[in-house]
């Protein structure tokens, strides 16, 4: 499996700052953030999957406008995996007519262009040799990491979470891992925000990833514009033995 990321910002601002949002090989994303909007209309007719960690605009800002753009070309339901919690908000808040068209009953009920489709946690889908597994995460509103496993090599995704004691039981629990993306929103200075928004800061990750016992890449993600390179300063001085990398726009991951 290939993962090319396309945004792994906390926020916008510049040239190069694009909220989360990841493109696994051709066809599956991972979060809808501003980064989708850089794709070309080929490369968005050909996302047929959408798996969502939680409904905050910043992780689903592209999904209303790409079916917008991409309906003449598709010739079946693009899915939308997420919790129940997760696919309800966007019924609720998205895609209810008010906000954007539902297009769930686009052009008609019977052949949508868009589906929902549920997932648990711990739940596991595959889509042609490839698995996708939703695990936990605590966040202020319902979220889920996932991980993605090639059959070679696995990849996982935080999401956005706080301290999740569950999490950590299951990424100990995959074997073949490879890369760990994980989020570290807020600077140390920043601590009583972060705690109030389920985030992570320096000192709370290297406190989290003892608790991680299998050896992997770590890359971070979701570094809030403006302080990026305070945060990253920090990180590498609270998690040097893990040699933590900033994840960086359009970086490929094989796995």
């Amino acid at each position: 499996m290939k993962l090319r990321v396309l945004g792994c910002s906390g926020g916008i601002g510049g040239r190069h700052l694009r909220t989360t949002s990841f493109l696994v090989d051709h066809d599956i994303l991972i979060d809808a953030g501003t980064g989708v909007a850089d794709l070309s209309i080929g490369e968005l007719a050909a996302i047929d999957h959408v798996f969502l960690t939680h409904a905050h605009l910043d992780h689903i800002a592209s999904l209303p406008l790409m079916i917008d753009t991409v309906a003449d070309r598709r010739r079946q339901p693009l899915t939308v995996y997420g919790t129940a919690d997760v696919l309800a908000s966007l019924r609720r808040h998205i895609f209810n007519w008010s906000i954007w068209p539902d297009f769930t009953e686009i052009p008609d009920r019977q052949q949508p262009l868009m589906r929902y489709q549920t997932i648990a946690v711990q739940q596991t889908v595959s889509l042609d040799g490839r698995r996708i597994t939703a695990l936990p995460a605590d966040h202020t509103v319902p979220a889920a990491g996932y991980c993605l496993d090639s059959g070679a090599g696995s990849l996982v995704f935080s999401g956005d979470t706080g301290p999740c004691a569950d999490f950590w039981v299951a990424v100990n629990g995959i074997s073949n891992l490879r890369h760990l993306i994980i989020e570290c929103a807020f600077s140390n200075g920043e601590a009583a925000l972060a705690t109030a928004s389920k985030h992570f800061y320096p000192h709370l990750l290297a406190a989290e990833l003892q608790k991680l016992l299998r050896p992997c890449e770590i890359h971070i993600t979701h570094l809030k514009p403006g302080k990026i390179e305070l945060t990253m300063e920090e990180i590498e001085s609270s998690l040097g033995d893990f040699k933590p990398h900033m994840l960086q726009n359009n970086q490929i991951l094989d796995f």
